[in-house]
């Protein structure tokens, strides 16, 4: 079965400080799901072509199916409630290739 993977980029972080609640919660929530940090804060970037050297955060699921509940879970949701305003993210759930 493939994997399922949390990939994101936060392309506009103006205080890093207002997403600890976020983090705490989600971090939780993901770990509950079973799912796997694989890169996140202090990770080193080297962006190419049209890539910026911006966070980037990838969590590992045991399947896409998986990766999907942990987005949609109640606990998940609660952590999505304490994103502040003004902030800027581009989040996907891929499938991985087997």
């Amino acid at each position: 079965m493939a994997k399922g993977y949390w990939v994101s980029v936060y392309p506009k972080i103006t205080d890093p400080e207002s997403l600890e609640v976020y983090n705490q919660r989600a971090g939780l929530a993901v770990k509950a799901a079973g799912g796997r940090v694989l890169a996140s804060i202090g990770s080193r970037i080297v962006a190419h072509e049209a890539g910026l050297a911006e966070r980037v955060v990838l969590i590992e699921f045991d399947s896409f199916d998986q990766a999907v509940a942990a987005y949609e879970s109640a606990a998940y949701r609660e952590a999505l409630a304490e994103l502040p305003d003004g902030f800027e993210r581009d989040f996907r759930i891929t499938e991985g290739l087997g």
